[in-house]
C-alpha cells in the first residue's frame, strides 16, 4: 500500500546503529489516538508521534505491542485489527497485515513464519513476514484466546490469560498445540531464562469474576518437562505484570506498583521493590537486552501524555522523557 510521499521529514540516520528504543503508546480505547515514540539513549533525545509524521496517517486504536525482525518493526494495533510493518530507520510503512480480529502479540518462528495471538479468536494466526500474507491458523481447543509468546527449541509457549489458567506448548514444526500446564488464574506474561526455566505471573482474576479470584503468584516451570518447580505467592490485591529478563537472562523483573527484581535462582521473593512505587501508574516495563538498563512507562492518569523513566541496571535514575498517551510497550533496536 502506498501512503504517498512524505518529504517534509527525513528520519533516516536518526540514530547510531543499534541505539534506539521504540515506545508504543496505547492511547485510549475507541479514540484512535495511539502513537509511536523513538528514544535515542546516547543522545537522551526522544521523537514523538513518529508513525503519523512519517506516514501521514494515524497509527490507530490501541497500540498493543511491537516486535522487530529483519530491519522491520511490526506494530500490533489491537482494536483496529491490523499490524503495520515499518522500516526501522525511516519509520515508513512497508506493508500491512489485516484480517485479524483483536491481535495482541507477534512472535517470529523463522524468516518465513510468524505467529499472532488474538484476544477474541480461539486460534493463533500464522503469517509470512516477507509477504504479510496469512498462511494458516493454529486452533486452541478449549481456549478462547492467547497472549504472549516465548520460544525454546522447537516449542513456542503461550499464556491463555482471559478467564483461563493454562500455558500452551506449540510444536513449531507442525503448528500444533502439543501440551499444556495449569497454573493460577489468568497468567498475563511469560519469560524464559538462560537455564531453560519458563516463568509466568498470574494476576489471580478479580473480585466477583465468574472464573474465580485468588492471590496472584509467580511461577517457575521446567520448559522441557512442563513440571512446576516453584510457586511464589504474592499478597491478595497485588497486581503483577510485565515479566521481563535482563540481557544475560539471569535476573527477573516485573511490575507490582513498583518494579521488582530477583535472581532467577532465588528461592524466595525479594522483601522490597527494587524501584519503589512512586504513587502513580507504572504501566509498562522493558529491559534493554544489551545494556540491561531498565525503562518504566508511567501512564500517570491515562489521559495526559505519559512519561518514561530510564534507570541503570543498579536502579539509578538516568533520564525522564515525555511520550504519548498510555505508554505500554518497549522495543529495543
Amino acid at each position: 500500500m502506498d501512503y504517498g510521499p512524505m518529504d517534509e521529514e527525513d528520519f533516516s540516520g536518526s540514530s547510531p546503529a543499534g541505539d534506539g528504543v521504540f515506545v508504543l503508546c496505547e492511547g485510549n480505547f475507541m479514540y484512535g489516538n495511539a502513537t509511536l515514540s523513538y528514544y535515542i539513549p546516547s543522545k537522551k533525545r526522544v521523537q514523538n508521534d513518529i508513525f503519523s509524521r512519517a506516514n501521514g496517517i494515524a497509527l490507530g486504536d490501541v497500540a498493543q505491542s511491537m516486535a522487530l525482525h529483519d530491519s522491520r518493526g511490526y506494530l500490533v494495533i489491537n482494536n483496529s485489527g491490523v499490524i503495520f510493518a515499518i522500516d526501522t530507520d525511516t519509520f515508513r510503512v512497508v506493508g500491512t497485515l489485516t484480517g485479524l480480529v483483536s491481535p495482541r502479540y507477534v512472535h517470529f518462528v523463522s524468516d518465513t513464519k510468524a505467529y499472532v495471538t488474538d484476544l477474541y479468536d480461539s486460534r493463533i494466526t500464522v503469517f509470512d513476514p516477507r509477504t504479510l500474507e496469512i498462511t494458516g491458523h493454529i486452533p486452541l481447543p478449549g481456549h478462547k484466546s492467547a497472549e504472549r509468546m516465548v520460544q525454546r527449541g522447537d516449542t513456542v509457549f503461550t499464556n491463555c490469560w482471559s478467564y483461563d489458567n493454562k500455558i500452551l506448548a506449540i510444536d513449531v514444526r507442525r503448528d500444533e498445540v502439543v501440551d499444556s500446564v495449569t497454573v493460577g488464574i489468568q497468567p498475563n506474561s511469560l519469560a524464559i531464562d538462560r537455564y531453560g526455566k519458563l516463568w509466568a505471573v498470574t494476576d489471580g482474576g478479580y473480585e466477583g469474576s465468574p472464573y474465580g479470584h485468588e492471590a496472584p503468584a509467580l511461577w517457575r516451570i521446567d520448559a522441557e518437562t512442563l513440571r512446576i518447580e516453584r510457586r511464589f505467592d504474592l499478597p491478595m490485591g497485588a497486581l503483577p505484570s510485565e515479566l521481563s529478563l535482563n540481557g544475560a537472562g539471569d535476573t527477573l523483573y516485573f511490575l507490582d506498583r513498583g518494579v521488582w527484581r530477583m535472581p532467577v535462582e532465588a528461592e524466595a521473593l525479594p522483601a522490597a521493590a527494587f524501584i519503589p512505587y512512586g504513587g502513580t501508574i507504572y504501566y509498562g516495563l522493558g529491559v534493554d537486552p544489551r545494556s540491561s538498563e531498565i525503562y518504566v512507562a508511567d501512564a500517570i492518569d491515562y489521559v495526559q501524555p505519559g512519561v518514561v523513566y530510564r534507570f541503570t541496571p543498579q536502579g539509578a535514575a538516568v533520564d525522564t522523557f515525555r511520550v504519548g498517551i498510555v505508554p505500554g510497550a518497549f522495543c529495543f533496536k
